[in-house]
Parts: C-alpha cells; sequence; structure tokens
C-alpha cells in the first residue's frame, strides 16, 4: 500500500522553498507560483496551460531566480532562451522522450523593441497555450517537401524586462517583480545544493498528480464571479489544483486570482484604439453628445499622461483620428465616421457620442464615476 501524499502540505513545502530564494511583491504572487509549478505535473488535465511571466521594468529584481527556484520544481524543465523555434517544436513532439517544461529567460531580447518580430516564436507560445492546436510546418527538401503538424501544448514559465506582446500577456499568469528593499532577504541559491533539493519536491509534486490526475481532470472549479472570460480561462488549472490539495489552498487561490487579475487589468493599457475610445469617453465627450473635431483634437491634445500629443514625433491630426476611429463600428454596424455639426452660423464636421456608445460599451474598461456622454437621443449639446 502507498503512502497517501497530503497534497496541502505538499504545496506549503513548495510555497516555503520559493520564500528561500525568491522576493515576490505580494503573497497573491507566491500562490500563484506555487500552483503554477504543481500544475506543469497535470497538463494533460486541463484544457490550456497559463504561461507564466517575471516581469520587471529594471534589472536585479529576482526574475532569473524565480525562473532558476522554478526549473528545479517542475516536470522535464528545458531553459530555452536561444532556442530556435524548430527546436521547440521538435522538442515539445517529444522526439526525445517527453514533453518538456519551457523556460525562457530574458525573454525582452526575443520580443523586445530590437529583437526583431520573432513571428514563428510567438506564433508557437500562443498556440501552446491551448490542447489540441499543432503548429504547421513544411518539412522536407526542395520540392519534396510535405506539410507536418508539430503539437505546441506545453508548460512555458518566461522572465524578462519590460512587457510581452498582448497575445502572449493575456494568456499569462504575470508577476511584476522588483528589486528587494533592503529589509528584504533572501537566501543565496547554490545550484550544487539546491537544485538537488528542488528536484526532491519536484518528484513528490510528481507523484501527487500521478494521485490526483482523475480528479483533477474531470473538475471544472468555480472561480470568482469578477474573473470572466480570458483570465478565466489562464485560472481554471490553478484553481483546479488548489482544490485537489485541499487544506488552506481553494481560499488562497482565490483571493490571488482577484489579487492578480485585478492588478494586471490596472496595468493593461489596451491597444491605442481602446485608448482613444476611453479618453474620448472619460475626458473628451464626458457629458456631451456631440464634438466638432477640432474640439477633440485639442482635448486629446491637451491631456497629461497621455500619447496623442506626440505620436511619432507629431500630434494626432484629423487624418489619424478618422483612421483610428473607423476600425470601431457604430450600434448599426456602420464604421464611426465624422458628421456634420450645425454651430451658430456654420457647419463643422465632428463625432456624436451615439456613434460612441456602442463601441466604448464592448471595449472599454468600466467608467469612472464622472458625468458620461449622453444616451443617444437626449440632446444636451455643447
Amino acid at each position: 500500500m502507498t503512502d497517501t501524499i497530503d497534497g496541502a502540505a505538499l504545496l506549503d513545502e513548495v510555497e516555503a522553498f520559493h520564500r528561500r530564494f525568491n522576493v515576490f511583491p505580494h503573497e497573491a504572487a507566491y500562490v500563484a507560483v506555487v500552483l503554477w509549478d504543481a500544475h506543469a505535473h497535470l497538463l494533460d488535465c486541463f484544457d490550456s496551460t497559463p504561461r507564466l511571466a517575471f516581469l520587471s521594468p529594471e534589472p536585479g529584481s529576482g526574475k532569473s531566480r524565480a525562473l532558476d527556484v522554478v526549473e528545479t520544481l517542475v516536470p522535464r524543465s528545458m531553459a530555452a532562451a536561444d532556442a530556435s523555434a524548430a527546436a521547440l517544436f521538435r522538442s515539445v513532439s517529444g522526439i526525445d522522450g517527453g514533453r518538456p517544461t519551457i523556460l525562457f529567460d530574458e525573454i525582452d531580447t526575443v520580443f523586445g523593441p530590437k529583437a526583431g518580430d520573432n513571428e514563428q516564436l510567438r506564433g508557437f507560445i500562443n498556440a501552446g497555450h491551448a490542447r489540441g492546436r499543432p503548429v504547421y510546418r513544411c518539412v522536407g527538401d526542395g520540392a519534396n517537401q510535405q506539410v507536418q503538424g508539430f503539437p505546441s501544448y506545453c508548460a512555458v514559465a518566461v522572465a524578462g524586462l519590460g512587457s510581452l506582446p498582448t497575445t502572449i500577456l493575456t494568456r499569462s499568469v504575470i508577476i511584476r517583480m522588483r528589486r528587494r528593499a533592503r529589509n528584504e532577504k533572501a537566501e543565496p541559491f547554490r545550484s550544487r545544493i539546491h537544485v538537488r533539493e528542488g528536484n526532491e519536491i519536484r518528484d513528490r509534486l510528481a507523484k501527487w498528480a500521478e494521485s490526483v490526475e482523475e480528479q483533477v481532470t474531470g473538475a471544472f472549479p468555480a472561480l470568482p464571479d469578477e474573473v470572466t472570460d480570458r483570465p478565466a480561462d489562464v485560472w481554471e488549472p490553478l484553481i483546479a489544483v488548489a482544490d485537489a490539495a485541499g487544506g488552506n489552498w481553494p481560499e488562497r487561490a482565490r483571493q490571488a486570482c482577484v489579487t492578480l487579475v485585478t492588478a494586471s487589468k490596472a496595468n493593461d493599457k489596451g491597444s491605442i484604439g481602446v485608448r482613444l475610445l476611453t479618453d474620448l469617453r472619460d475626458h473628451v465627450m464626458a457629458g456631451i453628445d456631440r464634438l466638432p473635431t477640432v474640439a477633440i483634437l485639442d482635448r486629446l491634445n491637451s491631456l497629461d499622461d497621455a500619447p496623442w500629443a506626440d505620436l511619432n514625433g507629431k500630434p494626432l491630426d484629423n487624418r489619424r483620428l478618422s483612421k483610428m476611429l473607423a476600425e470601431y463600428m457604430t450600434a448599426d454596424i456602420e464604421p464611426i465616421t465624422s458628421r456634420n455639426i450645425k454651430t451658430a452660423g456654420s457647419v463643422l464636421k465632428g463625432y456624436y457620442a451615439a456613434d460612441l456608445w456602442d463601441a466604448w460599451a464592448r471595449y472599454c474598461p468600466p467608467p469612472p464615476e464622472s458625468p458620461l456622454p449622453p444616451l443617444p437621443g437626449t440632446e444636451n449639446t455643447a
């Protein structure tokens, strides 16, 4: 008879191991990283796997050390900072006997502003988030090439400066690292000693994962009400792991979920188009149902902490405003365009709140507690 492994106690041990070497920005980060470590042993139980991203604005913030510790705890870790997309395709295909957990340090050198497009690698990371989405490539020589599908589903953790492409960020649990304060201490990580210690915990995680595999496979855990859509997809595997472990992990997992999802929304500025829509709603047309283009541009370009006065060295102008807004639709499924606005003695081109309401409702974050542009049909003109 095999001994039963206490899942909650084991996750406590994983957390204690991280706390020896990593100083994370808040308690929720420890919970998320521990659950991510454990979920990597249970990938085949889930429909998707979140990426784990340690990001910071400056070097020396502990990102690489966090990845070092994760590396000791996950199955078949593969440090892939300089791996080509082709090498990753074949690694995940299991040509050497198994699927790796891929770890990218210095991911900013892959996706940063000086790194080029790296579209193949970006496509691989995106596709591998969900089960059953192979990447297709032509293999063979010359005219004897054939299309072959390569499995891409695998766990991926990254560390780097700055940010990531939006398509990867939205599939990630994001840990915003920062430099340790003088009163924050961490034990030095010695590979000769601590890799072995982490691997011993890893092996017990693997055994525990085998014991709960059937339970986790059939689980569809309840998530906090405020976590929906893509964040829910990201967190569902981690919550399922916490529920299987028991103890105080289910409660801690849901609290961490809300904390980190809320933080990611606060840091997510969205696309430049969403920023434009939001600024129009909250700062330019608040309480107004129509406004001439010249007035809109004047207000946008005078906003502090906004990009409009310097878009690639030039302020936002009528042509670019028109092009950006035309990407979005009115409630009548027509592109948003300027219309005539009658003023005293003249007619000017401008925009109506009624044309923007549908885009505001679909794309913008919840509005602040301030006057909003009137609902379509009201007559409160500027």
